[in-house]
């Protein structure tokens, strides 16, 4: 490996804060001097702009992505001895909030192109202890609602939408965290809307779960110190509210260019070798948040690449079904065949808004001298 080489990154914010420094500086200068820091002007004022991006009413901001999951099944009265149907290809925390309630998670395959929930699978586990659907749109893109929203209402089921990977992707027309009852997004650095620090949020349409979820994210308080109901603390600070109501102004331009990079992977590693492209499901806008490839030479092809000096990563390398902490749920090797086959092959490469053009060439240059 060439020491001189300069290492392409999988994931950055360093471009992004030089470029918006002064800019970044000023709005928490603003906040710091306002007086409030906490639950102010500048958090409604992100929860109003972030409800009129997802076309609903509400929004409200919570401390993390996996708060968000956690408070939405809280507000629907999901507890102990309910059963909450969602997959095993996703981060743990999608699981963890699910758990946090006292809840189960009974996971369904997903389907072998897109990764994402195969919704015709769900009557295989819906029971009469069934009170939700909880897809994950993973890696950027939506998961099918139209049948999975029929699958809701024929059986009287709560849908929330685990959109921490999908801020901005779109699907027949809608976006995500539009359609189910409450949508739970994160704004974890590395996401598509990053904070600097972590953050979450949660869309609904429905007036009483609003007034439900500001309740429950500060102690059950409506006002003052009096508790309505059991709740937590879960709120997010005005400071990062400032901070992504101004990168909401410049999601779409990089959505715009995340969109550009995965058509030149698309266009550079067609046809090359054993690997298979991702696949955007019709009519559908893919906002990629990662750019996932499937090969039988994973672990060949992630040395080779790391000896050029480019990063890679795996997301996710061992399906939440098979992990050693869960492994109370009962689920052995074979129960999943699709997610656990995608588990041995995806890898994914770097791509973020301000990854030069010749990285982006340089990365497609290794992939097909690899496979040369």
């Amino acid at each position: 490996m060439k020491q001189d080489k300069p290492k392409i990154r999988y994931w950055d914010y360093l471009d992004d804060y030089s470029s918006h420094r002064e800019e970044y500086l000023r709005i928490c200068d603003e906040v710091f001097t306002s007086g409030r820091l906490v639950l102010g002007s500048h958090l409604a004022a992100f929860e109003r702009k972030f409800a009129g991006f997802c076309h609903v009413p509400y929004a409200v901001g919570v401390a993390s992505g996996t708060d968000a999951i956690f408070l939405a099944l809280k507000a629907l009265n999901i507890g102990s001895g309910d059963d909450v149907i969602t997959v095993a290809n996703t981060a743990v925390p999608t699981v963890a909030a699910i758990r946090a309630t006292g809840a189960n998670p009974v996971f369904v395959d997903v389907e072998e192109d897109s990764y994402l929930m195969d919704v015709a699978q769900l009557d295989r586990v819906i029971t009469r202890r069934t009170r939700c659907i909880l897809p994950v749109h993973l890696f950027g893109q939506m998961v099918d609602m139209v049948p999975l929203l029929e699958y809701a209402q024929r059986y009287s089921l709560s849908v929330v939408e685990d959109c921490a990977q999908a801020c901005g992707a779109t699907c027949n027309g809608y976006l995500a965290g539009s359609l189910g009852d409450i949508g739970a997004f994160s704004f974890y650095p590395t996401k598509v809307l990053g904070a600097f620090g972590d953050g979450g949020l949660v869309t609904t349409s429905r007036p009483e779960l609003h007034e439900k979820l500001r309740k429950l994210r500060f102690y059950g308080m409506q006002s003052g110190y009096y508790a309505e109901e059991e709740g937590y603390n879960s709120r997010l600070d005005d400071v990062q509210a400032a901070l992504l109501n101004r990168k909401l102004d410049r999601l779409g331009a990089a959505v715009e260019q995340r969109r550009q990079i995965a058509a030149r992977y698309d266009k550079g590693l067609n046809g090359i070798g054993d690997i298979r492209l991702p696949a955007v499901r019709p009519h559908c806008g893919h906002q990629y948040y990662l750019y996932t490839i499937r090969t039988g030479r994973r672990e060949e092809l992630m040395a080779y690449l790391a000896g050029q000096n480019i990063d890679t990563k795996v997301n996710y390398p061992d399906p939440i079904h098979l992990m050693r902490g869960y492994g109370f749920l009962g689920y052995s090797p074979g129960s999943l065949p699709v997610t656990e086959r995608l588990a041995g092959t995806i890898l994914s490469l770097p791509l973020y808004p301000e990854l030069p053009e010749e990285q982006v060439t340089e990365v497609i240059a290794a992939i097909r001298h690899f496979f040369s």
